[in-house]
């Protein structure tokens, strides 16, 4: 029995751990805060929206995020309820500046503009003043913090309360996976840093919105995912910073996007700010991989603005890479080899 440590207990590790469990390994996952909200995961919407996250990215991420947006369908279905829902994502442009920055990736998404109008038949709760948008019917959605408690469950009792500094102190585990978010560059050398971003909560009566919202208001981007008990998540900046503090020009330039594209929004009680931070690499795609030639350790992170969208996936490969040694040639592209 093949015996795994995986560092970092956010949704990338948690599914690697299961996903080794699941095929028979011997699997400890370590984690600083097992039952906390320390992660990335915390913080994300859960939009599943491959075409968007694809858009002028690292060309060869386009093909992942693809790939692990196939994957989950099958990896819900063996959680249980975690809010998966497949109504599609509406992308909304406000003014005709906005409009003419959306049309870029609308075109490179493939999909066909629709007038505000048209806007407001899918939605009626959009603002009047939206010039036009497009329905991605493949972007679905998720709750990350519902899967995390699923997987934290299906492991109990392999979950430790401990914080590692240095790799080594694992010597006794066949293989090492360092799933540690943006403090795996700490642990490895590799670069992978913390990108703030600050996201807010808003609770109202069910039903204001159908659809995920993907809009830009006076050039302020913003992203509104309804869940079915009435929350809606509003999300998000993007922060070159270390920090965790909630600011006020964040919550005002989230709040008034939101407002601007949904008026009724204005009804909802704010019940949450938050702040956390994404795990970005250089390239903006993740690092996975075997560290080094004695293939003893094995890394999982950098997964940016994806670590939802493509956490079935990366726990696939991995596993695979762990428990066979042979990668599956969609890994080249990622090996933490390129950055150094």
């Amino acid at each position: 029995m093949t015996r795994v440590a995986v560092v970092g207990g956010g949704i990338i590790g948690l599914s690697i751990a299961a996903e080794l469990l699941d095929r028979g390994a011997d699997v400890t996952v370590y984690d600083p805060s097992p039952d906390g909200a320390d992660g990335a995961w915390h913080v994300a919407a859960g939009m599943l929206a491959p075409g968007g996250e694809s858009a002028f990215e690292y060309p060869h991420l386009t093909r992942l995020l693809e790939a692990g947006h196939e994957l989950w369908p099958s990896f819900v279905a063996g959680l249980g309820d975690v809010g998966y829902d497949r109504a599609g994502t509406l992308s909304l442009a406000l003014t005709a500046d906005d409009v003419a920055e959306a049309a870029r990736e609308w075109k490179h998404q493939k999909l066909t503009p629709l007038t505000g109008s048209q806007v407001r038949d899918l939605e009626p709760a959009i603002s009047p003043r939206v010039r036009a948008g497009a329905f991605a019917a493949a972007e679905h959605q998720v709750d990350p913090r519902k899967i995390v408690a699923v997987l934290r469950e299906r492991l109990t009792g392999r979950i430790i309360p401990r914080l590692i500094t240095d790799i080594s102190e694992r010597d006794a585990d066949d293989v090492v996976v360092i799933a540690a978010g943006y403090r795996t560059g700490a642990l490895t050398g590799l670069p992978i840093r913390p990108v703030k971003g600050q996201v807010l909560r808003l609770r109202g009566e069910p039903g204001l919105l159908k659809h995920v919202i993907d809009g830009a208001a006076d050039g302020r981007h913003v992203y509104l995912v309804p869940r079915a008990d009435g929350e809606v998540v509003v999300g998000a900046t993007q922060e070159e910073r270390a920090d965790r503090m909630p600011t006020a020009g964040g919550v005002h330039d989230l709040l008034r996007a939101a407002l601007d594209l949904v008026p009724g929004l204005a009804e909802h009680e704010l019940t949450e700010v938050t702040a956390g931070h994404r795990p970005g690499t250089p390239d903006n795609a993740p690092i996975l991989g075997f560290l080094d030639d004695d293939r003893r350790v094995a890394v999982a992170a950098g997964h940016f603005r994806n670590g939802i969208l493509l956490a079935p996936i990366t726990a696939r490969l991995i596993a695979d890479l762990v428990l066979t040694g042979t990668a599956d040639p969609i890994l080249d592209a990622f090996a933490p080899g390129r950055f150094r």
